[in-house]
């Protein structure tokens, strides 16, 4: 299947839109601040999943694969999107679920059952194992013709689809911000900026949504298998309010205001801390005047629900 029967079939909305926005922490500092709308190219596969799971998917078709295995949270983004596109794919899901949900499924879970993925439950133990290969191998021993996807479907086939984002762009940037958890999505800006831009005019910064200094930017690196672009990237710890999926009644209110100032729905756990740290940030005068600066919203609002 081409890539563009692929996305005719599932609907996604590409190129997304660059939205300009003005909310009163930008506007008083001479900042051009604008949003890609990647959490518009889908009601369901929004944002930086769909973009990691394109090509993954594309092959898996193309190998008529029958079987699909990946691992989440109770409300993975990931899982929920994944689970989707297996199911209008006909493809059997089963999604490996850190921590038991029987007894309460998450709004997201529920999905995944309307859509009759396999739910598996496991322990944080036995989930911690999730890319040992001892344990990969032990899965395609006991199910041999599925395809195993990574947590976050993080792996080199998705920098292909997130480098896209950067070939859609129609104005220029000084910096490029987004959320970084499993390390595909700015592992992906990284390679498209590298490959379509010149990348000492545009900064890529990532802004952690968990507790990871030094492990994030290893996840990051070890998906940078063919270049070194250690110069063009860097990722803020700052802003992830005690860990994965970790909030506050500040960050609470700040996506509520800014749902009210720029119409932007948004969530606490990735694209609400990515754009409290752009407004602490500003605030500190960490961009110079008049920077023009883009904040990848990846979509994605399992969080909200």
């Amino acid at each position: 299947m081409k890539t563009k029967n692929l996305t005719t079939l599932l609907q996604i909305a590409t190129p997304s839109v660059e939205t300009i926005i003005q909310p009163d922490w930008a506007a008083k500092h001479g900042i051009t601040l604008t949003v890609k709308r990647d959490d518009l190219l889908h009601p369901v596969i929004s944002g930086n999943k769909w973009r990691k799971l394109k090509y993954a998917l594309l092959a898996a078709i193309e190998a008529n694969t029958k079987h699909i295995i990946s691992f989440g949270g109770g409300f993975s983004n990931h899982l929920h999107a994944l689970g989707f596109c297996c199911q209008q794919l006909n493809i059997q899901f089963t999604a490996i679920i850190r921590g038991d949900y029987s007894q309460n499924p998450s709004p997201m879970l529920q999905d995944l059952l309307n859509w009759n993925a396999n739910i598996q439950y496991v322990d944080r133990k036995t989930y911690q194992q999730r890319a040992e290969p001892d344990y990969l191998k032990m899965l395609q021993q006991q199910y041999p013709s599925a395809l195993l996807i990574p947590e976050g479907g993080s792996q080199l086939e998705a920098l292909q689809g997130v480098a896209e984002i950067v070939e859609e762009l129609s104005h220029s940037y000084d910096y490029v911000l987004a959320p970084v958890a499993s390390g595909g999505t700015l592992a992906g800006l990284i390679t498209g900026i590298s490959k379509y831009l010149e990348p000492i005019d545009c900064k890529i910064l990532g802004i952690a949504v968990l507790k990871g200094e030094g492990y994030l930017e290893q996840l990051v690196t070890d998906l940078l298998v063919k270049h070194d672009h250690s110069k063009s990237w860097q990722i803020n710890h700052d802003y992830h309010f005690g860990g994965y999926a970790k909030s506050n009644d500040n960050l609470a209110e700040f996506c509520r205001d800014f749902f009210q100032q720029t119409g932007i729905k948004i969530e606490p756990v990735y694209s609400g801390k990515l754009f409290f740290a752009l407004r602490e940030l500003i605030n500190k005068g960490y961009f110079p005047q008049k920077s023009r600066i883009l904040a990848l919203h990846t979509g994605g609002l399992q969080g909200a629900r």
